[in-house]
């Protein structure tokens, strides 16, 4: 075979702690030559950029299947369409939370291991989707936080990543959101690997054993942390842009835009591989 035909897999950093845009055409990354290497950055870099790629449906989940084992959504869909418009999405309104910083499926023993989004549709304004290395932020902790936090472990809910955007709910609404559940999950994620990596979000209520405003205070001061500049990674989307993050170390939120704006993004997950708690 001509060398010079061989599938060929570049990236360049976007920043130095978070962040790669992969440079390699389509064909190269459905065929799957380069799925370790894609993987082993994920972790390294927490988010990968394919520039308009212009995935169709089917090729998003070949390429998801091509990294381990594609998630179906519930009711056994392949794609997840993301959008604030309900006559689509039937979710959209849980969507609303995903303008807060969070982790997608805390809820589950074993969270998805990565999720990729495909832009189809943008909004005039806003929209951005913003990343921040939980990996990276927990590496540079100060060591007295990183003994403060041993062994610490938060409540999380649905319920709180909902009030984030609806402070005042009726009580039927509120009690909708309390029957999904609670979870208690350790502030540092101890991975197989051996690294660690900051459990924060939304969702979380509060830290047990703590008072209740002790405990906020610890969570404003992780989360600002872990979303610090050099941390985070804001992408502007192109129609055509796939982006995939590292769920398990990995933080994001979108940036606010109209309800009615026709945004869409096409979601597939990689199954979970580790479990959280």
């Amino acid at each position: 075979m001509d060398a010079s035909a061989a599938p060929r897999f570049q990236y360049r950093d976007i920043k130095p702690d978070i962040g790669a845009e992969i440079l390699a055409d389509k064909p190269t990354l459905l065929g799957g030559d380069f799925a370790e290497e894609i993987r082993s950055l994920l972790e390294l870099k927490g988010v990968l950029v394919f520039p308009k790629i212009h995935f169709n449906d089917e090729e998003q989940a070949r390429f998801t299947n091509t990294l381990g084992t594609l998630a179906e959504e519930r009711g056994g869909e392949t794609i997840y369409k993301v959008t604030l418009d309900k006559s689509v999405t039937a979710t959209a309104d849980y969507l609303k939370g995903a303008f807060y910083w969070h982790f997608d499926g805390y809820m589950n023993h074993v969270p998805i291991r990565a999720s990729i989004l495909s832009s189809k549709v943008l909004s005039a304004t806003g929209g951005n989707t913003e990343f921040a290395n939980a990996y990276a932020a927990y590496d540079a902790l100060p060591e007295e936080r990183k003994q403060q936090i041993e062994g610490l472990r938060a409540v999380h809910a649905l319920v709180n990543s909902q009030l984030s955007h609806t402070p005042e709910p009726s009580y039927e609404q509120f009690m909708a959101w309390r029957a999904i559940g609670r979870v208690e999950l350790p502030l540092v994620w101890k991975h197989k690997s051996g690294r660690k990596s900051l459990v924060l979000g939304n969702s979380a209520v509060n830290i047990l054993g703590m008072d209740p405003l002790d405990g906020l205070e610890l969570l404003a001061y992780l989360r600002d942390w872990a979303t610090q500049e050099r941390f985070c990674y804001s992408h502007t989307w192109s129609v055509g842009d796939t982006v995939m993050w590292d769920n398990t170390g990995t933080l994001h939120r979108a940036t606010p835009y109209p309800p009615d704006s026709g945004r869409m993004l096409h979601r597939t997950k990689l199954q979970g591989e580790e479990p959280l708690f």
